[in-house]
């Protein structure tokens, strides 16, 4: 089934990119229920020590920049794929090991990764990864939101790091090196309309507040004005290009400004 959705050969298609120093990303083209081009985005960010915190990872390949082996492996993706070896730290919403392990059942390139660390509605305001990774990242589990998501700020690079929170589509660098327009085909017209950060956004803005949002509002909220705290400048969503340098503004003004501050 993944096949229908995600490249075969990703070395073929991948964008390898320093989006700051620091920061590297991984994009591919991938197609969301098969028809819809999403993009995927993995995060590769060089700690301090020199181990490599990857995020929200694609398949890596030979010429994907993880030597040495990657430290902490955070993702709310089912996406196949894996690292060469298994990082010793793993952080997944809770939820997530259930879901990848059904997928497996009836599709093994979706493979098992071992978890370390379980984000839960209950104990996200204490739960600590490391010293390491904690030093370096501010980190918080949008419970609220239906894909339970984890949003992460690499506070050296000031960079935000996120998955489904927000789109930016449609998704040029994704689909760059496919000879593809990432703009084209029905489905993806109607979902990049409401998508993307085009004037005041106000379709992603409405889907936050009709859609995404409405289960849980206060802790949904509660979320956004954790993330709203946070210093950063750079955006790096999984769907979507990345912003580097009016990432905070772009989020904050035209995304969900009015949803918790109005």
């Amino acid at each position: 089934m993944t096949s229908k959705l995600i490249p075969q050969h990703p070395d073929d298609v991948m964008v390898i990119r320093d989006l700051v120093p620091g920061v590297t990303t991984l994009s591919v083209p991938f197609l969301r229920f098969g028809r819809i081009k999403f993009g995927g985005r993995a995060t590769i960010v060089k700690m301090q020590s020199g181990s490599l915190a990857v995020f929200s990872p694609v398949a890596l390949t030979p010429t994907s920049p993880t030597s040495p082996r990657p430290t902490w492996n955070t993702t709310s993706s089912s996406q196949p794929g894996r690292p060469p070896s298994p990082p010793p730290t793993s952080s997944r919403p809770k939820g997530w090991p259930r879901k990848r392990a059904k997928i497996n059942e009836t599709d093994k390139e979706v493979t098992i990764v071992p978890i370390n660390t379980t984000f839960t509605a209950k104990n996200k305001a204490a739960i600590k990864v490391d010293a390491e990774f904690d030093a370096e990242f501010e980190y918080e589990f949008v419970d609220a939101h239906p894909n339970k998501e984890l949003v992460f700020c690499h506070k050296p690079s000031r960079t935000l790091i996120e998955a489904d929170l927000l789109f930016t589509l449609p998704a040029t660098e994704q689909y760059s090196r496919t000879g593809e327009n990432a703009a084209t085909g029905l489905a993806t017209k109607c979902f990049a309309g409401i998508q993307n950060t085009r004037g005041e956004a106000l379709g992603q803005k409405r889907m936050l507040w009709y859609v995404f949002s409405k289960a849980d509002r206060p802790g949904f909220n509660d979320s956004m004005r954790r993330i709203d705290a946070w210093r950063f400048e750079n955006l790096v969503p999984c769907h979507g290009d990345s912003i580097v340098g009016d990432g905070k503004r772009v989020f904050l003004k035209r995304l969900c400004n009015g949803i918790w501050r109005g």
